[in-house]
């Protein structure tokens, strides 16, 4: 058995693809069909193209509401605090961020939640040591 990606419903794909690309994923392939009214995007963190994320998004469809949703994508990262900072300097909002200097969690713009691990731990360190939650995650 192999892993070959994880479906998401996206309602802005571009505003959704910048989203990924700030965490280092790169778009690897689209196709859109017609007859069925949607376009598949597949995107992967370079190197580890056979780890997917596919958004799916459907034509003319206004926002999802989080009925079908699931509970979160999970990325390593090399440094959770350097990745954190370059979410937060393009508006993304961090819902819980890495006190602990090992977990945080943002959202997509579709609401769906992603959880960033430390590769190890990293001593705490300001601002986050001291940063509440916002919102859910």
């Amino acid at each position: 058995m192999k892993y070959l990606h994880t479906m998401i419903r996206v309602s802005d794909p571009d505003a959704t693809i910048r989203f990924f690309e700030l965490l280092g994923l790169r778009e690897t392939k689209r196709m859109d069909n017609e007859a069925g009214r949607y376009t598949l995007i597949f995107l992967a963190a370079p190197g580890d193209e056979s780890a997917q994320v596919e958004l799916t998004h459907n034509w003319g469809e206004a926002g999802y509401d989080g009925g079908r949703n699931f509970g979160h994508l999970a990325y390593r990262v090399e440094n959770i605090y350097e990745t954190c900072q370059r979410l937060m300097d393009a508006g993304v909002t961090i819902n819980r961020p890495p006190r602990d200097g090992h977990m945080a969690f943002v959202r997509t713009p579709d609401n769906i939640s992603i959880e960033l691990l430390q590769d190890g731990h990293l001593p705490p360190q300001e601002p986050w040591a001291s940063m509440p939650n916002t919102g859910t995650w």
